[in-house]
């Protein structure tokens, strides 16, 4: 059973139609990859799918509750989001803004039960960052303050993780390592849907892959099923070579 489904899901920002008629879903023990150019909707569905910006029509559900209709704090319990902008209102430790992660369970920085304590601990541990724990967050590396921002979401011990282009201008070994965590969070029993725009990074570790292209969702199935050269051509625009899970990009149409 998907612990996030969308139905018939459209979203629109005055007269024009951001994504139309959206079936998606998502269960744990699953990587989807959403997959698409820049304006194709991945991030006007993820928000509406999570209650955070209105839908014109449709349903969403995350664990059986309309996601519009839960509170913060329950949504938190259910999933956690990491959006495409992450900033910090100011300078802190490392550990204090893993525990931000918490906020679901009524924890503060500083205010942390031996339960909050403990789960900040496992995130901060499966993110390599105990080394890092007293060190302030403006001192760190872009991968660095990557692995920050993905404890602080594995801290909420949700069951599901939502995380738009977490791997946003970060060198190859850095992309790796955020995929590596993401990928070791799926088989310790969550589920994660991750919009990804390098799709041999996709391909690598999605167990299904995701398509949208002008606000439509095109495909949805393994990387076997639906990554395929025309594809490529037809979501991208561009001419690649696919061999199994490997991609060549050849150039533009």
């Amino acid at each position: 059973m998907a612990d996030l489904v969308t139905r018939n899901l459209s979203v629109k920002a005055g007269k024009a139609t951001l994504v139309h008629g959206a079936h998606l879903s998502l269960a744990r023990g699953e990587l989807v990859a959403l997959l698409g150019p820049n304006g194709a909707g991945k991030t006007s569905l993820l928000r509406s799918a999570l209650g955070l910006e209105k839908r014109a029509s449709g349903e969403a559900f995350l664990s059986g509750a309309d996601s519009e209709k839960l509170s913060p704090m329950q949504r938190a319990r259910r999933v956690a989001y990491l959006p495409q902008q992450r900033p910090l209102a100011w300078p802190n430790t490392v550990r204090d803004v893993v525990a931000l992660g918490r906020f679901a369970y009524g924890a503060a920085p500083g205010r942390l039960s031996p339960d909050d304590a403990a789960a900040v601990e496992r995130a901060m541990e499966l993110c390599d960052l105990t080394a890092f724990a007293e060190r302030q967050t403006d001192t760190l590396s872009g991968g660095e303050l990557a692995r920050v921002h993905c404890a602080r979401a594995f801290a909420a011990d949700a069951p599901l993780l939502i995380a738009d282009e977490p791997v946003a201008a970060l060198d190859p070994r850095h992309q790796f390592r955020v995929m590596d965590m993401i990928r070791r969070f799926v088989d310790e029993g969550g589920g994660a849907l991750v919009v990804l725009h390098d799709i041999a990074l996709a391909a690598r570790y999605a167990t299904r892959m995701v398509w949208m292209k002008d606000g439509d969702i095109v495909a949805d199935g393994t990387p076997e099923q639906t990554l395929t050269e025309a594809r490529m051509a037809e979501i991208y625009g561009v001419r690649a070579h696919i061999d199994g899970r490997s991609v060549e990009i050849e150039g533009a149409i």
